[in-house]
């Protein structure tokens, strides 16, 4: 397979995929395929399919042969993991109650607007939700299916599995780490990047690779680095993310101006404000602790927006971005991984930390 290809090849893989399991959902109710066709739009709607990739680059920078009979049963397992992004993305959005997800309906939305329209009993959000809460979990297990029926051999299987289980422990444990945080009100920026260490950059880059690699029969050479550059560039990547998600255009990102800010998300970008605001700025610190967590207004969402910036904030979480990148980058230095794939490592890891969207 081209690795030009590659993101339209996962979606291929996850388009026949779903159609298998059709008959399956079909015995269930009729109306339970529908629900799950709702969250086959919602995979292949779009995304970049960053965390395939990452795992395929992994495994061409362990050895493994794009041309090779083994190609098709490992691009199977990496597509896999869009299913684990899906759930997490399913949830995420019901946690922080977003409207919008790539520019359309997030999953409780859609099926709470569902119950509405068919004015059926009940209350529609709560119905929104339960809907939500289903179909993530139906994602995530169906990643391990996916996993399992990509005919992986056994050896290679048990090199990765390791990789995998912790990939979504660690997801898992971050994304509580992320509720738990915004319950006890810390604010300290060590919260805010142990909360994207696991709850991002575990399972978009650092795992995935690993699990590439170890498909690939890596060396620990070679997974070291990988963990490094893995760690480092998945933390960079959830930065640049929080930036979008004060300063994006919603025409591009697909989510409301401001919307982490109405969210009162507890980011690196946010801490760094309040701990300066604290220090230089007790009025700023409590418009700030006020506003966060509440419905904004475009003229409050600026007036926050130039607080960011006036505070440093915004420049302290660019210059830690820039630290990360290179420090992820210079792990991997190593001959040990192949130059084609690196070089692509290197050109994805840039993409991830330098992106509008």
């Amino acid at each position: 397979m081209p690795d030009v290809a590659l993101p339209d090849a996962v979606a291929n893989e996850l388009t026949v995929f779903f159609a298998s399991r059709r008959e399956q959902t079909s015995r269930v109710d009729k109306h339970f395929a529908d629900a799950v066709r709702a969250l086959e739009a919602f995979v292949l709607r779009g995304g970049k399919r960053v965390r395939p990739s990452f795992a395929w680059w992994g495994w061409r920078g362990a050895g493994g042969d794009p041309a090779g009979a083994l190609a098709p049963q490992v691009l199977r397992a990496c597509a896999a993991l869009e299913l684990i992004q899906a759930c997490a993305l399913v949830h995420d959005d019901l946690m922080d109650d977003s409207a919008t997800r790539r520019g359309h309906p997030t999953v409780h939305t859609e099926f709470a607007a569902r119950h509405r329209a068919a004015g059926w009993g009940g209350d529609a959000e709560r119905f929104g939700l339960s809907a939500a809460v289903l179909l993530g979990d139906i994602a995530l297990a169906w990643a391990d299916d996916m996993l399992r029926t990509a005919a992986l051999p056994p050896e290679a299987l048990a090199e990765a599995l390791p990789f995998w289980e912790a990939m979504r422990t660690e997801m898992l444990g971050g994304q509580y780490l992320d509720v738990l945080t915004e319950v006890r009100r810390d604010e300290t920026p060590e919260a805010a990047l142990r909360i994207d260490r696991f709850k991002t950059a575990a399972y978009t880059v650092e795992r995935p690779l690993h699990m590439g690699g170890a498909l690939a029969g890596a060396s620990p050479e070679v997974l070291d680095s990988y963990g490094r550059f893995g760690a480092d560039i998945g933390v960079a990547f959830q930065l640049r993310d929080d930036l979008l998600g004060v300063f994006g255009d919603p025409a591009v990102t697909g989510k409301p101006a401001g919307d982490d800010l109405s969210e009162g998300k507890r980011t690196l970008l946010v801490a760094l404000a309040l701990q300066r605001a604290d220090a230089t700025d007790p009025a700023a610190a409590s418009e700030l602790r006020s506003s966060l967590g509440h419905e904004l207004d475009q003229r409050t969402i600026e007036r926050l927006r130039e607080m960011l910036v006036e505070l440093g904030a915004v420049q302290q979480v660019e210059d830690k971005i820039s630290e990360l990148t290179e420090s992820g980058l210079a792990a991997l230095t190593t001959d040990a991984i192949d130059p084609v794939a690196r070089h692509e490592l290197h050109r994805m890891a840039l993409a991830a930390t330098l992106r509008t969207s």
